[in-house]
């Protein structure tokens, strides 16, 4: 009895086991289909259909003094700030050349969610209220970051970016 217990208990383990890993595996292969346009392109178009404060491009040198980010492992970036230091609002796209360097992404944008959130911290309450609902969204090798009012409807059109 002990055995037949035992045996059965050893075959449940094998069974979630194996579910359990063609569950991952299911994750590591889902598909997104990569988009058309280039980062720029979408951050364009994005700021065509949403309205937003006035933002000004990043330019590639200046993403050091803003992202706390290795540039060498960006294939493709386009960043908008804010033009007058009175708004939170801004848009990031990253694509990374190794699906690996994601995460390290995240947390740049997420250091500077937190950087942005800490100089209007008791500067401008409605601006830091902004600041603290940011949004990350990724999507295979490509990082959104976004902080907007509208970041909801920003990151729909985002998604709409990798679907045909």
């Amino acid at each position: 009895m002990k055995n037949k217990f035992l045996t059965m208990l050893l075959v449940a383990m094998v069974a979630i086991v194996v579910s359990a890993c063609g569950q991952s595996e299911e994750k590591k292969t889902a598909k997104y289909e990569e988009p058309e346009l280039s980062a720029k392109e979408m951050i364009d178009k994005m700021l065509d259909m949403v309205e937003q404060p006035a933002l000004m491009e990043l330019q590639p040198d200046q993403v050091k003094d803003f992202y706390t980010l290795n540039t060498d492992k960006i294939e493709e970036l386009s960043i908008r700030i804010p033009m007058m230091n009175i708004k939170t609002n801004e848009i990031a796209i990253f694509k990374v050349k190794d699906e690996k360097d994601v995460a390290e992404v995240e947390d740049a944008v997420k250091a500077r969610a937190e950087a942005v959130q800490k100089q209007f911290e008791t500067y401008l309450p409605d601006q830091y209220e902004n600041a603290k609902n940011y949004k990350v969204v990724t999507k295979g090798k490509y990082v959104l970051f976004v902080i907007s009012d509208q970041a909801d409807e920003i990151v729909k059109i985002y998604h709409s970016f990798f679907e045909k």
